[in-house]
């Protein structure tokens, strides 16, 4: 299953030069050290109940690293058993010590599901989790494609699975509010910890995978006018740059 979906770690270079991990991904010796060449690893996110798995390697390494979480994460059972360190939990707002570039915005769910989403306002950019997951049907064994193309888990659709999106309609009222908001942002582009992200047109690219709980106005169907570049287009840029947030290469 790790083949079928494919995970990514989103860095940040904040405005004093140090980095934050959003969804940190498995822990090596040679991706710390390469991070490290473009800035010192000073945060650590957990943006949902899904993605906290690696921390602690994370923190071993990098011991002057803030650990942040989602609300409640640290109320799971699994999350207490494993005995990782979570600093603090993710208000409304961004920590001050995250600068003035980060927007934070949490969508709520059911059975105390949180995803926080990050917007970085110079490049207007939007890192979100699993609310968003667009899938390559060509990386997809054939056997899977039908039911994930049935689950609308492959690009152009883009949405998350079913169970997740159940989970969230349980604070459907809550939860549109959020992802409304993050429509508003009108970001250029998201990315997104599972499959292509939108390089390009992010916002109408979010509105069309968002359709199943912001359902576009007088189109219940989703908008026609996304383009598919958008749901395909390789990532120009490799690595952190200043001021902007991208995801890893690869």
């Amino acid at each position: 299953m790790g083949r079928v979906l494919p995970v990514r770690m989103t860095v940040i270079r904040l405005d004093n030069g140090d980095l934050l991990l959003h969804a940190p991904t498995r822990f090596s010796d040679r991706l710390r050290e390469r991070l490290e060449r473009l800035g010192r690893i000073r945060h650590l996110v957990a943006p949902n109940s899904g993605h906290w798995t690696f921390l602690r390697d994370w923190q071993r390494a990098c011991p002057d690293a803030t650990t942040w979480a989602a609300p409640r994460l640290r109320d799971r059972a699994q999350v207490r058993r494993s005995g990782v360190r979570l600093d603090h939990d993710i208000g409304a707002t961004a920590p001050p010590a995250w600068g003035d570039t980060i927007e934070t915005l949490t969508v709520p769910g059911g059975l105390g599901f949180h995803e926080v989403a990050l917007f970085h306002r110079p490049s207007r950019t939007l890192v979100l989790t699993d609310l968003v997951l667009s899938l390559e049907a060509a990386k997809l064994p054939a056997l899977l494609r039908p039911l994930l193309r049935w689950a609308g888990m492959v690009a152009p659709d883009a949405m998350p699975p079913p169970y997740l999106r159940a989970v969230v309609r349980l604070r459907r009222r809550a939860a549109a509010k959020a992802a409304a908001r993050l429509l508003e942002l009108r970001p250029d582009r998201v990315i997104f910890a599972h499959g292509h992200w939108f390089a390009q047109d992010g916002t109408a690219a979010l509105a069309h995978a968002l359709r199943w709980l912001v359902p576009p106005p007088g189109d219940q169907a989703g908008p026609a006018r996304v383009s598919r570049d958008s749901l395909w287009q390789e990532p120009k840029r490799e690595g952190v740059l200043p001021g902007t947030a991208l995801p890893p290469s690869g």
